[in-house]
């Protein structure tokens, strides 16, 4: 039986970044995205399409997503959440 998923979003020193940790490796190699175009991996241009998000960086078994100012985490979160669930459960 497959380990049950976990995520664990966390704060940066950088207010507009946050770090979701997860019991999986999702990158073998950093890998800075700014634009959809630049994605291979459909959880990422899904991300990257969510509102407010401007930069998703992958490296191991986390997840950085970079937001504009003036958007919500408490909005943003459950979505980025959701959509790297989908993509790793």
């Amino acid at each position: 039986m497959a380990e049950l998923l976990t995520i664990a979003p966390s704060g940066t020193p950088n207010p507009n970044a946050m770090k979701f940790t997860l019991n999986r490796t999702v990158a073998a190699k950093g890998t800075t995205y700014r634009d959809a175009a630049s994605a291979e991996a459909p959880w990422v241009k899904q991300l990257l399409a969510v509102e407010g998000v401007t930069q998703v960086f992958t490296l191991n078994d986390f997840v950085s997503v970079t937001k504009s100012s003036g958007t919500d985490w408490n909005v943003m979160g459950p979505k980025i959440e959701e959509i790297l669930r989908q993509a790793f459960a």
